[in-house]
């Protein structure tokens, strides 16, 4: 992907809009008004093909005709009452039977906080056990987001205890965040699944790399480690020189592409998609669904803030949003 440097966004004021995207993601107010916004919604179409999953059934079917894989995440976080957490675990297992029913990937993507984690632990952990006893019936996976770093160590506790009940249950690890090396060793030592990408929260230097060479460098080193000793890792970065960095090392140690995938967001480098696919990659598209889009859509432009002119290039380049 373009970095910032090259479209004119220097590091310190990428920095500050990486700030601003994150403030507006926790504004509930911007979010109503993005969402009664025509022109705010029909470019989040591009990113968000529906806000139910009945909606974004046709996409999840063309991404397949297309030899892509899929995970599903149904949007939302921060849920403010148990009874709103148990809401969202419902929506999940209904999502997983939807998704076995019509012959798609059972996989999803939870957020521990949408499971009702700051409200109640106790009942979150119930939330993410009856997703995972569905999934283990049905033979899906769930993958658990990670958030911030303050949910971290809650969160990686959490997939240990429901991977007891079943083993298709993996973890997100982020590169920005110094502690990382030490938590793949860990979770490749106990088999669990990791998908890796950079990390787009707000956080200290006390936790986390401040400069973008550092992050990359950081994945890299992560990246290495998970394909050569972890369990079926998932690469989730769509800057290409990252990836054809790391397919030469790969093949340079004799790694098979079948030992791990390349994950992807929807809409998002989808010409860098189908090719991988071409070359013999899997590649996983994660699938954002719901209405509750403002605080993701405002994350992904964090991650990268030359992601919002990356944006703009894109729904221009490759015709209309949802096409």
């Amino acid at each position: 992907m373009t970095s910032a440097a090259a479209l004119g966004l220097p590091e310190l004021p990428a920095r500050a809009l990486r700030v601003g995207f994150l403030w507006a993601s926790r504004r509930r107010t911007l979010g109503r008004l993005a969402a009664s916004t025509r022109l705010t919604r029909s470019v989040v179409q591009r990113f968000v093909p529906g806000e139910s999953l009945d909606e974004a059934l046709p996409a999840l079917q063309r991404l397949r005709r297309a030899g892509l894989r899929t995970t599903v995440d149904l949007l939302g976080e921060s849920v403010e009452s148990i009874l709103d957490g148990e809401r969202a675990a419902d929506r999940y297992v209904q999502a997983l039977d939807t998704l076995a029913a019509r012959g798609l990937d059972r996989n999803v993507s939870i957020k521990l906080t949408q499971m009702g984690l700051d409200v109640d632990p106790a009942s979150c952990r119930a939330n993410v056990a009856r997703i995972v006893t569905r999934a283990a019936e049905l033979g899906a996976f769930v993958r658990i987001d990670m958030e911030d770093h303050e949910r971290l160590a809650a969160t990686i506790a959490l997939a240990r205890e429901v991977r007891a009940q079943h083993r298709d249950v993996g973890v997100v690890i982020q590169s920005y965040l110094r502690r990382s090396a030490d938590d793949v060793e860990a979770l490749i030592a106990e088999g669990i699944r990791v998908r890796l990408c950079k990390g787009a929260y707000n956080e200290s230097v006390a936790v986390a790399f401040p400069t973008k060479q550092e992050v990359d460098d950081s994945y890299r080193r992560l990246a290495e480690r998970l394909l050569r000793d972890g369990n079926y890792p998932a690469i989730a970065t769509h800057d290409q020189r990252l990836i054809e960095y790391l397919r030469r090392f790969a093949a340079r140690e004799g790694i098979s592409p079948v030992r791990f995938e390349f994950q992807m967001l929807y809409g998002i480098r989808r010409d860098l998609q189908r090719s991988l696919v071409r070359d013999g990659y899997t590649v996983r598209v994660y699938v954002p669904v719901g209405t509750e889009w403002f605080p993701y859509f405002m994350r992904r432009l964090a991650e990268r803030p030359a992601n919002a002119l990356f944006v703009l290039r894109s729904v221009v380049s490759e015709g209309r949003p949802g096409r």
